[in-house]
């Protein structure tokens, strides 16, 4: 597939299901004209029509003749252009026409049930081909919300649109897979969580990921850290809470505006759980500033670090200040005033600046001017001094020059603000077009709404009201900051050179045994067919991964070597050599996931490489975000092949397995190669297995075979024979597996769970949660590995993979969860599990009041560091084998 627009007309231009028809080629041409002259996006007209050629691909695919496809392309045209149906008539003939005016709106009617209704009619009374097309309109549209935001108006109109086509012809083609996709859209477990849950037993997911965000502060806030770990922590806290407003809050704001009252299970309105985040993100915010200001800056002063304004320089400071200024910063800067002819600026996501109010003396007129601060190409703060030790925000550089760039201007005030923007989207899932439309979405989404004005707490108030009318935000919108503002550019002080008394001792993760002998590296493919092989990053270090995949480059029995890429860094040296495989001639496929957020750009740059190498390069399948975590080898051996598969928790980028734990399990089990094969099959041909036995995937059968897994354990239990369910994961939030689990605990099965972040289960509530505990860990390295222990009858079931338990992985990603069979495997993944459990020095146990509790070990006792054991366990292992 293409994965670059050309010119209209081009042959190799036409999507596959219009080349061989002269009438699918001549409706696409149409639309393409039409678009365009109605003001498409220029170079990237086939984006406009990106819904339209889904619909009609999924009717050629079920074998809809030609006339019909052709509808399909069309069907939207009048909608949204206003062309006339006699262009229609005049260029595909008067039934295609027909058809087309039978599938648009009524504008006249205003009520939208009634709108939708009439049109429902009109369709079905058109025909059946007619009705074709309004089953594969709906699976299109279906396929792409599945698992996101939909409104309940819309929801129960899909849900209309599919019965009464039933009812009128029910051997109609894509029925059946429309009403899989409209279950997707409305899980039943959600409504039945709604009428026979206590909202009380819920808790919350923004409220809770808030709650996360705290512990991340209190390490900031905790005095036995070291000095720039704490700094570091500080920085993660902000870095953390934009991402949150950019996603999460921007979507309450859309529930919001669009007038949805629907509450999720904890039964808090979308208004309201804007006043609570709001609420605490002010109590937390204060917080932070108290330790930044209280704390951190004057230890920092202690060991020689200054971090202090441009007004608190002394002379000899202040000139050296003023060169970099001159030097650095002046060239950068552009303000912006305000006036008649000259608009208020657009300010971008994220963005520093300065609101400058500045009087002319001789009119009196006071003009509103903005500065930004060049973050983008320049440090935020300016260090001089020995050892370039003292650092000044640039931003206070900026306000003590105010008088250089406004030149015989009066400053009458000025402040420092900065604007979070709704950093969300959502593309078209056409293949043909996925680069594109993402890159066109990536422009798009720096003009997002402004869901946050942070202000200083100094702010003017003529210069807060300017502020808050420009930008049209609610004063509940606006967060005052006392001090700085965004301090998550204080990683610039965290990684200042030097001051290793101030930091964590250095940690190298090291090479396991299975991979190394006399500093030589073993061949994998050989070990594999022994046994299965585990790695827990970071204390394993990722080059074992890097081996699996050059090994299998430069092995001439391989085959083909398959690749999801969901997040990877600049400099990864996996998919590079997925390039080198396909210059030696093996089939080389990168499942390349477009939408990973925030890793747009890259993983764009990584599919152009690919592809321009040779590469097969897929983006997965529509409306789903391609989550898993696989590489999978074909090897020639004997007379077949034989497969080889990595599956990893975490994502394939060497920077963050420094930093994240994730377990990686290598394995030749043909249970788990085969159906890993059929998965990538599934990806990149859009087959349709029949469902897997050994491994779990989602949206097909995770959250079926996870709540599966609960209940045979539950049957299982017994006063003689207790069973235990224990699980690790970043995220808990589906009502249906929390559901499941309070099952468990109400029959007696003990459940612990290890949380790291946003958790909707409230434990130890008398009769529904007793036997549930939670933990969560926060610490020097981010817990992101996902393990699911089901014990019973003396036997332990155990699961790894790509997959929380939200909704948005069950629902709307491919992950990817497998068994652990081999018993060395399983040993190592239960041991951490269960020393997770047992930490003391970086866990908080989450108690019925939906409060954490950090857990402190009184003097005397056992201290448990989870992170701490196994970076001294796996170097000790390390030493023996050199010895």
């Amino acid at each position: 597939m293409s994965s670059t627009a050309r010119p209209a007309g081009a042959t190799s231009e036409l999507p596959v299901f219009a080349r061989g028809s002269d009438t699918i080629a001549s409706a696409w041409a149409l639309a393409l004209e039409t678009y365009r002259s109605h003001g498409g996006n220029g170079s990237n007209i086939a984006a406009d029509v990106e819904h339209a050629a889904i619909t009609a691909r999924l009717l050629h695919d079920a074998g809809a003749d030609d006339a019909t496809v052709a509808t399909a392309v069309l069907h939207d045209l009048i909608e949204d252009t206003g062309v006339d149906r006699g262009v229609i008539a005049e260029r595909m003939g008067e039934e295609i026409a027909r058809r087309v005016d039978a599938l648009t709106e009524r504008e006249e009617i205003d009520d939208y049930p009634e709108r939708k209704a009439e049109l429902r009619a009109r369709g079905v009374a058109a025909g059946r081909e007619v009705a074709a097309v309004m089953a594969a309109d709906k699976l299109a549209r279906a396929t792409r919300a599945a698992g996101g935001r939909l409104r309940p108006e819309k929801l129960r109109h899909y849900q209309a649109t599919l019965e009464e086509l039933r009812d009128a012809f029910p051997d109609l083609p894509l029925l059946e897979p429309l009403g899989e996709a409209i279950e997707r859209l409305r899980p039943a477990d959600v409504t039945k969580t709604r009428e026979t849950a206590d909202p009380a037993h819920f808790i919350n997911r923004e409220l809770s990921w808030l709650d996360f965000n705290e512990r991340v502060l209190q390490c900031s806030e905790d005095p036995h850290k070291p000095l720039l770990e704490r700094v570091k922590f500080c920085a993660i806290y902000s870095s953390n809470l934009d991402e949150f407003f950019m996603v999460r809050v921007a979507g309450v704001h859309d529930q919001v505006d669009a007038g949805i009252e629907a509450r999720s299970a904890d039964g808090i309105p979308p208004v309201d759980l804007l006043k609570a985040i709001g609420a605490r993100v002010r109590e937390l915010g204060a917080r932070q500033s108290a330790v930044f200001c209280d704390a951190l800056l004057p230890a920092l002063a202690e060991h020689g670090i200054r971090v202090v304004d441009w007004e608190a320089l002394d002379p000899a400071e202040r000139e050296q200040v003023d060169a970099r200024f001159e030097r650095e910063v002046f060239p950068a800067l552009t303000p912006l005033a305000v006036g008649p002819a000259q608009p208020f600026p657009y300010i971008s996501n994220l963005s520093l600046s300065l609101a400058v109010l500045v009087r002319d003396p001789e009119s009196g007129q006071t003009r509103f001017a903005r500065v930004k601060v060049p973050k983008e190409g320049l440090p935020r703060f300016v260090q001089i001094g020995e050892g370039a030790r003292t650092l000044v925000p640039m931003e206070t550089v900026i306000a003590g020059h105010l008088p250089q760039l406004f030149r015989g201007m009066e400053i009458v005030a000025h402040a420092v603000f900065r604007v979070t923007r709704d950093a969300d989207f959502t593309v078209s899932d056409e293949a043909d077009d996925l680069l594109e439309a993402v890159e066109t979405e990536l422009r798009r989404r720096r003009f997002g709404e402004v869901v946050r004005l942070e202000v200083s707490a100094d702010i003017a108030p003529q210069l807060r009201s300017r502020l808050v009318s420009e930008l049209g935000v609610e004063e509940d919108d606006v967060f005052e900051v006392d001090g700085l503002l965004d301090l998550g550019d204080l990683w610039q002080v965290a990684k200042l050179p030097g001051f290793r008394e101030l930091r964590d001792a250095p940690w190298t993760p090291v090479m396991p045994p299975e991979f190394v002998e006399d500093g030589k590296q073993k061949s994998l493919f050989a070990q594999m067919r022994e046994r299965d092989l585990l790695v827990h990053h970071p204390y394993d270090s990722f080059a074992t991964v890097e081996q699996f995949v050059k090994q299998a480059v430069a092995d001439p029995k391989v085959l083909a070597i398959k690749q999801t890429v969901y997040r990877t860094s600049d400099d990864s040296p996996l998919v590079p050599a997925l390039i080198r495989a396909a210059e030696r001639g093996k089939q080389a496929v990168g499942l390349v996931e477009l939408k990973a957020r925030f890793d747009e750009r890259q993983n764009i740059m990584w599919a152009r490489a690919l592809e321009q190498a040779g590469v097969h390069v897929t983006f997965g399948m529509p409306g789903l975000k391609t989550h898993a975590k696989a590489v999978l080898v074909v090897r020639r051996e004997g007379d077949g092949v034989r497969h080889y598969a990595h599956v990893g928790t975490g994502n394939y980028h060497a920077g963050t397995a420094h930093l994240y734990t994730d377990f990686g399990l290598f394995t030749a089990d043909d249970r788990i190669t085969g159906e890993i094969a059929d998965l990538f099959n599934q990806l990149t041909g859009y087959s349709k297995p029949e469902d897997y036995e050994t491994v779990l995937v989602a949206p097909q059968n995770l959250r079926e075979r996870i709540v599966e897994q609960i209940h045979l354990t539950i049957a299982a239990h017994s006063p003689e024979h207790p069973a235990r369910i224990a699980m690790k994961m970043n995220s808990l939030v589906d009502p249906a597996c929390i559901r499941a689990l309070y099952r468990a605990s109400q029959a007696g099965v003990r459940v612990e769970l290890n949380v790291r972040g946003a958790c909707c289960l409230r434990p130890g509530v008398s009769g529904v949660s007793d036997n549930i505990r939670v933990v969560s860990i926060v610490g020097r390295f981010l817990e992101h590995s996902r393990i699911y222990a089901f014990e019973r009858e003396g036997e332990t079931s155990l699961l790894m993979g790509s997959a929380d338990l939200m909704p948005r992985n069950l629902d709307s990603r491919v992950e990817l969860v497998v068994p652990v069979l081999d018993e060395d495997a399983r040993g190592q993944m239960l041991d951490t599990l269960e020393r997770c459990l047992a930490d003391t020095e970086n866990a908080w146990d989450l108690q019925p009041d939906g409060t954490w509790r950090h857990l402190r070990v009184q003097p005397g006792e056992e201290r448990r560091d989870v992170q701490a054991e196994l970076m001294r366990d796996h170097l000790a292992r390390a030493e023996r084998i050199e010895a």
